[in-house]
């Protein structure tokens, strides 16, 4: 059996709505600017953008989650179908366990990634950037399962930094601290169930909390209060930018094309080309894309995505890069100046062979400054390493901050 669940609210009439969480995001948003993600209003910067990526790093963040695509898979095929859908073992992620993943197309090209939460046995939650429900349905046919895009059913908020963990101890849930990377809980909370998952897009210590959006504005007083004395602060879309690009994470759209958005097939990239081998596993008999993939690991790849240190402090957004030669061999997807690091990096696509770790690059960036127009070509190196893994990331139970 396939479903697809039409909101209660038919949100295909309406162009966008407001986050369960929207009443506590207005009383705090000074600067009174809004954007769009996909079905909800949401907040590039609530104060300050930098001050907010500080939060992240030094105390906490509180980001509003909502509208990120996510989709119910259940029933008695769920398993098999999403071992056919993605290109990881999800034998090994078991009840309570969260597996990163991608999926791809039958050329090999990835659709999108996202993350897959095995909540209870046979009854999974997949979230992703990109509305994925067309292609989820189309490759369940043949399968016993039922397949929901439940978006406007689950509120969720990313609690992200150091004292994320003394956060939730301070609301009192049981042995919170005991979650490991990539795992998850369940709570009882106001009457309904809260999940905790240890999991986030800043590669530092975070956690994302999962509730019915009835419960949203408890969860976020609850959340509030008890971070008081911890430095909780509302942060934006603006500063959850950084925090990602620091620590090497890609984003769709940004750093690849999804393979059902382009027009020119040759702009779609392969787990191989966006670094993400490691997802891709052989040994289990059949998925997506797979005799694709395994031409590509004989003959190799086009493409590969790198991470950059990059000389001086001009941030080298949509900047091309060259080889010491001279000579164009790939451009940059994501750029920034890093407070944490203190270093100028960037994610950069560069066509293979180049891209080893320790070889140098030039890259061509523009800046502006009183209204003229500079052009620098500066140093570059491929770093293997983010530029941001603290160990307290991995650290179980994580320390009081």
């Amino acid at each position: 059996m396939k479903t697809f669940n039409i909101d209660s609210r038919e949100h295909y009439r309406n162009k966008v709505f407001p986050s369960p969480f929207h009443e506590r995001q207005a009383a705090l948003n000074e600067n009174r600017e809004w954007s769009r993600w996909y079905d909800y209003l949401s907040v590039p910067a609530y104060t300050c953008s930098t001050m907010e990526y500080f939060a992240g790093r030094n105390t906490c963040g509180v980001f509003d989650l909502t509208p990120m695509t996510k989709h119910r898979i259940t029933g008695p095929d769920a398993l098999t179908f999403l071992n056919r859908l993605v290109t990881r073992d999800m034998t090994k992620v078991k009840p309570g366990r969260v597996g990163y993943s991608v999926w791809c197309d039958d050329r090999g090209q990835v659709i999108d990634d996202g993350t897959v939460f095995h909540l209870h046995e046979g009854d999974y939650r997949l979230c992703s950037q990109e509305h994925q429900i067309d292609w989820l349905l189309i490759n369940a046919r043949g399968f016993d399962v039922s397949v929901v895009e439940d978006t406007h059913d689950v509120a969720a908020l990313a609690l992200q930094g150091p004292t994320s963990c003394a956060v939730l101890k301070k609301m009192n849930l049981p042995e919170v601290e005991s979650i490991t990377p990539f795992g998850l809980k369940h709570f009882d909370f106001e009457g309904t169930q809260l999940t905790v998952s240890r999991t986030g897009y800043t590669g530092d210590l975070g956690y994302e909390l999962w509730i019915d959006p009835d419960h949203a504005g408890v969860l976020w007083d609850r959340l509030f209060e008890a971070g008081e004395l911890h430095g909780i602060q509302p942060m934006g879309s603006e500063a959850l930018e950084l925090l990602r690009i620091e620590a090497g994470f890609i984003l769709a759209g940004e750093d690849f094309a999804p393979a059902m958005h382009t027009v020119r097939h040759r702009n779609t990239r392969s787990p191989f080309e966006l670094g993400l081998g490691w997802l891709v596993d052989f040994d289990k008999p059949v998925f997506n894309g797979r005799r694709a993939l395994l031409r590509e690991k004989a003959e190799g790849s086009r493409y590969a995505l790198v991470k950059l240190d990059i000389e001086d402090n001009k941030p080298a957004e949509h900047a091309y890069v060259y080889d010491t030669r001279g000579r164009n061999i790939g451009w940059v997807t994501s750029a920034m100046w890093s407070p944490s690091a203190k270093k100028n990096i960037a994610l950069a696509t560069v066509e293979t062979p180049h891209g080893e770790t320790g070889e140098k690059m030039k890259v061509e960036i523009y800046y502006q400054r009183e209204l003229k127009w500079h052009r620098k070509m500066a140093d570059a190196v491929v770093v293997r390493d983010a530029f941001w893994d603290p160990p307290r990331r991995r650290a179980t139970p994580p320390a009081d901050f």
